[in-house]
């Protein structure tokens, strides 16, 4: 083979350009692209290391602002409990007031029935007399045919109801 027999006299040039090739490669890609890659990987770790720590920072912030946030809510909900125990006691004050003034109400208007209701009885005993002290006189006279006056009736009505 003819290509196997020129190894020995092109093998020295072909090794020369081999080295250029790589020297070349080497230094457009290890002194010209390298260093722009290694800038930019540089650059997006730095950004992101400051993204991290902006986050961490805004969550710090997020988490004073909640804490601060329940503990005004706590705040307004006690005062909110005052503010309702404060309105139940005055409701239940001024409830009791005004049962107070209507059991007195209540009180006087039973007083005035009663004393109205003895009046009434009173009144209807008077005559009751009266009306017994008639009808026995009348009694008296159809059953005995005797004629009683009315004082005497109502003596005997009046003695009657005393005993009984």
């Amino acid at each position: 083979m003819p290509q196997i027999s020129q190894i020995s006299e092109i093998f020295a040039s072909q090794l020369f350009w081999l080295i250029v090739s790589f020297g070349l490669i080497y230094a457009v890609i290890g002194r010209g692209m390298l260093p722009k890659i290694e800038a930019t990987v540089d650059q997006r770790d730095r950004r992101i290391s400051d993204d991290l720590a902006a986050a961490e920072r805004a969550r710090a912030e997020a988490d004073q602002r909640e804490e601060a946030y329940r503990a005004q809510v706590e705040a307004n909900r006690a005062e909110g409990l005052k503010v309702t125990q404060a309105a139940k006691q005055a409701a239940a004050l001024e409830t009791e007031q005004r049962v107070k003034a209507a059991d007195a109400e209540i009180g006087a208007r039973v007083g005035t029935a009663e004393a109205e209701i003895r009046r009434a009885a009173e009144a209807a005993f008077a005559e009751l007399d009266a009306v017994a002290a008639e009808a026995a006189q009348e009694m008296v006279a159809k059953l005995a045919g005797t004629n009683v006056s009315r004082e005497q009736a109502a003596a005997a009505v009046r003695e009657e109801l005393a005993h009984g």
